[in-house]
């Protein structure tokens, strides 16, 4: 019983680092979209 509650336990932080990489991953791309390039800003 022991070794299914470690299997377990091994899957569900393996499902964790994953999401939180995903979460990252797309709050990355989030920022770039919301954020315009410097090249397109008029000069002062």
């Amino acid at each position: 019983m022991t070794r299914g509650k470690d299997e377990r336990q091994e899957r569900l932080a393996q499902a964790l680092r994953d999401n939180l990489r995903r979460r990252k991953a797309q709050s990355r791309d989030t920022s770039r979209e919301d954020a315009p390039p410097a090249t397109d800003r008029p000069a002062d």
